[in-house]
């Protein structure tokens, strides 16, 4: 885009506003689709589901890939599961009443296997951005492929342990959330049906909402891409930052409506599923740019990599020992989060200098 960069900042933040609205409507539809048409537990419905909240990262991974802007796209994808990671302290801090904090609450063996998957996956990214770049054929790398095997190997797993795990009370924390996971969705469906929201109705404002999502991705791609050359930031910088936290305004906007329903395990669930999806995007990536991705990954790249590894441990451990007091309106484990966000992104400044 050749526009003065006021009019590009209104474009950028106008898209933006776009995603955070279509992104909420997309999130509600699909839990009273979920729940309507008996799919939301199934494989096929975890896969859809993933697929439905990350649409503005498959627009701008899209996007870039086929315009050959290989540095946004790596960028957005590893820059968002950091940034989307410290969506879970803005829930535990301005969603979470009373004197417990997010993780006590949401305690569940699940959870942790989930972050786990979130950790596996980005070790993929690790060990794949090593690779020669000569590794493709018939636009596929191997990298990228093991990555999408690994995670739905993964939601396979995760659907069994949903079910039954070999723990007492089946890897339930004592004095966690009273009702079960999922609940919030549930809920959604019976406002629907209250407010006389049919299963066409639904289905046709998840259709606007996701082609709204879409451009809006795109425009917010191509606009920040613009930005990002004015102000003298590099692409990667811009993707992993300014980018990756407009496109996690829906997940922020529809977390504080699952813990403030008292949802805690399934907000948490959503962060975690939608981080170990996103590398699955580098498959996409591959496929569009005909290029071995992840072998083009900076030093940047890997270091956010490693902050977001760093960032889904820190939760996963306070999962496991459950802090039972919040100081600053937030458990310990999201205070640490926040640090090691802010000191990990100075850092990336520092390395994108040197």
């Amino acid at each position: 885009m050749t526009l003065p960069l006021p009019v590009l900042l209104l474009v950028f933040a106008a898209a933006a506003a776009a995603i955070w609205v279509a992104g909420v409507q997309l999130s509600k539809q699909t839990d009273v689709l979920s729940t309507r048409l008996h799919f939301g537990a199934a494989l096929g419905g975890l896969i859809l589901l993933a697929i439905a909240t990350n649409l503005p990262e498959i627009a701008i991974v899209a996007s870039a890939a086929v315009s050959g802007n290989i540095g946004v796209a790596v960028g957005n994808i590893l820059g968002g599961i950091a940034i989307q990671t410290v969506v879970l302290v803005a829930l535990d801090a301005f969603g979470i009443r009373g004197r417990r904090p997010l993780t006590y609450r949401a305690a569940s063996l699940v959870l942790v296997l989930e972050a786990v998957l979130v950790l596996a996956v980005l070790a993929v990214v690790v060990a794949g951005s090593q690779l020669p770049d000569s590794l493709i054929w018939w636009r596929l790398a191997p990298a990228p492929v093991l990555i999408a095997v690994l995670w739905v190997v993964g939601l396979l797993l995760l659907q069994r342990a949903g079910k039954h795990l070999p723990w007492h009370e089946s890897g339930e924390a004592p004095d966690n959330q009273e009702p079960p996971k999922g609940h919030s969705q549930q809920q959604a469906e019976k406002d629907a049906s209250t407010k006389g929201v049919s299963t066409a109705k639904s289905a046709t404002i998840f259709g606007v909402s996701a082609l709204v999502t879409l451009a809006a991705g795109v425009v917010l791609e191509r606009s920040g891409d613009a930005i990002a050359g004015h102000i003298g930031l590099s692409g990667v910088l811009f993707g992993a930052t300014v980018l990756a936290a407009a496109t996690s305004l829906p997940e922020l906007s529809t977390g504080l409506t699952s813990v403030r329903q008292g949802d805690y395990q399934l907000a948490m669930s959503d962060i975690f599923g939608g981080n170990a999806f996103l590398p699955v995007l580098f498959l996409l990536a591959t496929l569009l740019s005909g290029k071995a991705v992840l072998p083009h990954a900076q030093s940047t790249d890997i270091y956010l990599t490693a902050l977001a590894m760093l960032l889904t441990l820190v939760y996963a451990t306070g999962l496991l020992f459950r802090p039972q007091r919040r100081r600053a309106r937030m458990g310990v484990d999201s205070i640490v989060v926040l640090v090691l966000y802010a000191v990990g992104v100075a850092g990336l400044f520092a390395i994108a200098r040197a």
